[in-house]
C-alpha cells in the first residue's frame, strides 16, 4: 500500500446526534512520511499527539507531546512510553501491553501509541476514529455508543451499566466490568478487536461528563478504585497529581473542533 506523505480527509461525515449531551473522542493516525506515524487522540479531557518512528519491523522510537491534561503529572508519561522502543511492530492492538506495562503509563498516551503500532503494521495512510457516547442515564447507565471508522458507522451498542444489551453474536457474549480487551483478542479478527476496545475504552471515559472534575485538587482524593491504574494514579505520584483545572472541553454540538489544529 502506497502511504500518502500529507494528512487527507475521510471519505465522509459520520451522522452525529448534535442534540444529544455527548462525549466525543477521535483519534486520527496518519503516516506522514516513511516509517514515520502521527496518532493524534483528543476528547473531553484529553489532547495527546504521539509519534512514532519505525523501520517497517520495529519501533525505534516513541515521542509524546501532551497538549491539554487533566492531571499536572501526565505529561511525565512520556518516559515511560519511549519503552516501546524495540517491540515488533503488530497488528495486534494489545500487543504493546505485552512488552511494557500498561499502567505505568498515560492510559490515553498508550492507547494512541497502540493505534500508532498497529497504522504502521497495516501499511495504512490515514485512519480516523470518531466516538460518540450519549451521558449515561444515571440510574441504568443507558447509552446508545458508537464509533465510526474514516467516517462510515463501523460499531453500535446499546449498553447498560451491566454491559452490552441486545447485541448479536459475538457481543451478546462479551464481558464488561472484566476482561473485556482479553475476551476482544481471543474473539475478534485483528482489525474488529482494535474498534471494539476503542468503543470500549470511550464508554468509560465518557462517563467522566457531568462530572466535577475540577473541584478534585489532587488525584489521590478520587475514589480509591483509580490507585494503580494509569502513571498519575502510581503510589508516589497519585499524591503529587495535581488537577489541571479549566482543560475540560465540551465538543458535543461541535465534534469539527476536534483535532482542528
Amino acid at each position: 500500500m502506497h502511504c500518502s506523505p500529507t494528512l487527507t480527509s475521510v471519505s465522509s461525515r459520520p451522522d452525529f446526534d448534535l442534540d444529544a449531551d455527548t462525549y466525543r473522542r477521535r483519534i486520527r493516525v496518519v503516516t506522514t512520511a516513511p516509517g514515520v506515524v502521527v496518532s493524534d487522540l483528543e476528547d473531553d479531557f484529553h489532547h495527546f499527539v504521539i509519534t512514532l518512528h519505525h523501520d517497517r519491523e520495529r519501533v525505534v522510537a516513541m515521542d509524546a507531546v501532551s497538549q491539554r491534561w487533566p492531571w499536572s503529572t501526565c505529561p511525565d508519561a512520556a518516559v515511560p512510553l519511549r519503552k516501546l522502543a524495540g517491540m515488533p511492530l503488530t497488528r495486534r492492538f494489545t500487543g504493546a501491553g505485552r512488552w511494557t506495562d500498561p499502567k505505568q503509563n498515560c492510559t490515553h498516551q498508550f492507547d494512541a501509541a497502540c493505534h500508532a503500532i498497529t497504522h504502521a503494521a497495516w501499511d495504512r495512510a490515514e485512519r480516523v476514529y470518531d466516538l460518540e457516547i450519549p451521558r449515561r442515564d444515571p440510574v441504568t447507565g443507558a447509552s446508545r455508543c458508537r464509533l465510526w471508522v474514516d467516517g462510515e458507522a463501523a460499531l453500535e451498542w446499546n449498553v447498560t451499566w451491566e454491559g452490552i444489551v441486545g447485541a448479536a453474536a459475538p457481543y451478546d457474549a462479551a464481558p464488561w466490568k472484566g476482561g473485556f480487551m482479553r475476551w476482544a483478542d481471543d474473539t475478534l479478527p485483528e482489525e474488529d478487536a482494535e474498534r471494539a476496545i476503542t468503543l470500549r475504552r470511550a464508554c468509560d471515559i465518557g462517563m467522566g461528563r457531568g462530572m466535577d472534575l475540577d473541584a478534585i485538587p489532587v488525584a489521590s482524593r478520587l475514589p480509591h478504585t483509580m490507585a494503580g491504574v494509569c502513571h498519575s494514579m502510581q503510589p508516589g505520584v497519585i499524591e503529587v497529581a495535581f488537577r489541571h483545572v479549566g482543560s475540560i472541553r465540551d465538543f458535543a454540538r461541535t465534534p469539527e473542533r476536534l483535532d482542528a489544529t
